[in-house]
């Protein structure tokens, strides 16, 4: 039923205004009551519950961070099947983001190009929602991550930051830095590990016991992550989140044209998988086993996450198959990996 509404309605509307008439439904489900019946059926089964950063998460599939961008939506989402969400990127100042359109489909790609900017309403408006959030006791685990305000100088940025970690990470189970959209300028400088390492140590002290994690981007090259992945483990960092969306447009099927008249943005979905899962594996034979690893990026169905996780990904994040796969994606996802863990038990072990 979804393809056919996601064809014949949502794939003919702008995309930005038929996700915020998604959004405003999964809103109300807990306000009318229909959540908690909707929970019953997409809850995942305890087997999946994976327990990483201190904190135990009923599912390792959870929402990345854009979906959600003022934790105004959490318990929803979380009736749906996410065992965490992220929410977020929040920014220490409130900012409008980018002119529209700034949110683009390549359905043939199954993909999106965004270039938001960080649309929020600030970290003091968020930390009210978050509180609240915090004391509930039915909800999915809780990530914020948090960026740059686009009217900081980027020699500025650590105070911006502090300034957010402050005010959100006592409602946080986990925090994320994020130094890795393409969409506010210079934000991606921050990945050079002269910004970064004191970016994070000032951070890091700002969150206090929250757990604390750095969101890369996929167009770094395989040396500049083996470095973070050193930075992170010697600052004592909780994990890392790999990837953010890329700004490559190789290997597409939507014609050349239509994509450069979209122009700049980062490119997520489908065609970031493959580099979304290198990146996972040179990050996960850098360090320790214990660190936790968030894959995200071109996972849209269980087999995919069944292979982030193989691959050494504690924990997987979607966000772009939610738009094509539609309000049940997550019951999908969780009820795929209960099937495909039944048949490895059943599976008969070879001599």
């Amino acid at each position: 039923m979804y393809r056919l509404l996601f064809s014949l309605v949502f794939a003919r509307m702008d995309p930005e205004r038929a996700h915020h008439l998604a959004f405003r439904v999964i809103r109300t489900l807990p306000a009318i009551g229909v959540g908690r019946l909707v929970e019953r059926w997409t809850a995942p089964s305890p087997e999946l519950a994976v327990e990483a950063l201190g904190l135990r998460f009923p599912s390792p599939f959870g929402l990345a961070a854009g979906f959600d961008k003022d934790a105004v939506g959490v318990v929803g989402l979380g009736e749906l099947g996410f065992g965490h969400v992220e929410v977020g990127t929040i920014t220490a100042q409130s900012q409008p983001g980018n002119d529209r359109p700034r949110l683009f489909r390549l359905i043939a790609d199954r993909a999106l190009v965004n270039r938001m900017g960080f649309n929020n309403g600030g970290a003091d408006a968020a930390a009210g929602r978050l509180s609240r959030l915090a004391r509930r006791t039915s909800r999915p685990v809780l990530g914020v991550n948090i960026g740059k305000s686009r009217v900081t100088p980027v020699e500025r940025a650590t105070d911006d930051y502090v300034r957010s970690a402050k005010v959100l990470a006592p409602h946080a189970d986990y925090l994320v830095v994020n130094v890795s959209s393409p969409n506010t300028p210079g934000l991606r400088g921050l990945q050079e590990l002269d910004a970064l390492a004191p970016l994070l140590e000032a951070v890091q002290r700002a969150a206090g016991r929250t757990p604390l994690l750095v969101k890369i981007a996929p167009d770094l090259d395989d040396e500049e992550v083996i470095r973070i992945c050193e930075l992170v483990v010697r600052l004592g960092l909780d994990g890392i989140i790999a990837t953010n969306t890329t700004i490559s447009r190789d290997g597409l099927v939507t014609p050349a044209a239509d994509v450069a008249a979209i122009g700049a943005g980062g490119l997520s979905g489908a065609p970031l998988a493959a580099r979304s899962l290198a990146v996972l594996h040179l990050i996960r034979d850098r360090v320790p086993a214990s660190l936790c690893v968030v894959s995200v990026g071109g996972v849209e169905t269980a087999e995919h996450v069944q292979e982030r996780l193989d691959a050494g990904a504690t924990l997987v994040q979607g966000y772009t198959g939610f738009i094509y796969r539609g309000p049940l994606w997550a019951r999908q996802i969780n009820r795929g990996l209960e099937r495909i863990r039944r048949e490895r038990r059943a599976a008969p072990s070879v001599a």
